[in-house]
């Protein structure tokens, strides 16, 4: 295990122990207690592993962890299914999926479904959220992000201005949604990207340090396109299960509104690029 990876793991084990409180398994909070969590000695006590040892699998040393240590513990700190697959993830038990390098692009019968599912705008991305693949609906409604260098959704959501954000509404939700998605990823290139986005912005750090963990699915979002105007979209993430790696990403207008403004941007796709005044 490398060092950053024992550094994520112990990060992700001190979150978690802060959030699950003394009453929700059972303990009594008692007058002297500093903290809302649970103690290093009582994480262990709970899940029958000595105060040292895990002591020491927090401090990110290089020691072993079984299957069976773990899921004990996960279940301590109530880890939910995602989370415990993280779990295993970071501590690389030999049950955990193997990271497999993903591919660089689908295969031609896949950008021909992103074809046919036009008009509504679709991509693949990989599980950093570079997109590999699109259709020509999601070429008009994403024209800033594939017309950067590295495609990368997420990057572009992170670098560019907030007020030149492609979210109408929620920013900072949204934002912290595609963080938690963005931990689920074996990626082999992970640790680079993460430190690389680090250092281009500090919300991202934030958010990152924050070790939220969520499954890619689907949700309501407002866009607000290069185009202008305000889209409504239910956006649901598909697996290419043809390609480790990588999903599909649909938009679905929400609403009728929406669904008319989605059809005049597509049936104009040279709209120039609204503009405004940065803040």
């Amino acid at each position: 295990m490398t060092e950053r990876r024992r550094g994520e793991l112990a990060a992700f084990l001190r979150n978690r122990r802060a959030r699950v409180s003394p009453a929700d398994v059972g303990i009594p909070p008692g007058p002297r207690r500093r903290t809302a969590g649970l103690r290093r000695e009582e994480v262990a006590l709970l899940s029958g592993v000595g105060v040292t040892w895990y002591t020491w699998l927090e401090q990110g040393r290089p020691i072993n962890a079984s299957v069976q240590i773990l899921d004990a513990v996960a279940r301590t700190l109530r880890l939910d299914v995602t989370e415990h697959a993280h779990l295993y993830r970071l501590a690389e038990v030999p049950s955990a999926p193997a990271s497999a390098v993903e591919a660089a692009a689908p295969g031609a019968e896949v950008q021909e479904i992103l074809d046919r599912v036009a008009p509504l705008p679709a991509c693949v991305q990989d599980s950093l959220f570079t997109v590999v693949a699109w259709n020509a609906p999601y070429a008009v409604l994403w024209r800033r992000t594939l017309a950067s260098a590295d495609r990368n959704v997420l990057r572009q959501c992170f670098v560019i201005p907030p007020c030149c954000s492609p979210f109408a509404s929620d920013r900072e939700v949204e934002l912290r949604a595609m963080v938690a998605t963005l931990r689920t990823s074996t990626h082999p290139g992970l640790d680079e990207f993460v430190a690389r986005l680090g250092d281009e912005s500090a919300e991202f750090a934030r958010m990152w340090a924050a070790h939220d963990v969520a499954p890619p699915g689907s949700r309501v979002k407002a866009f607000r396109p290069a185009g202008g105007g305000e889209l409504r979209m239910t956006v649901t993430d598909l697996q290419v299960a043809a390609t480790s790696g990588l999903r599909m990403v649909v938009y679905v207008p929400a609403d009728d509104t929406s669904r008319a403004r989605l059809d005049w941007l597509v049936t104009h796709p040279d709209a120039p690029v609204s503009d405004h005044v940065h803040r």
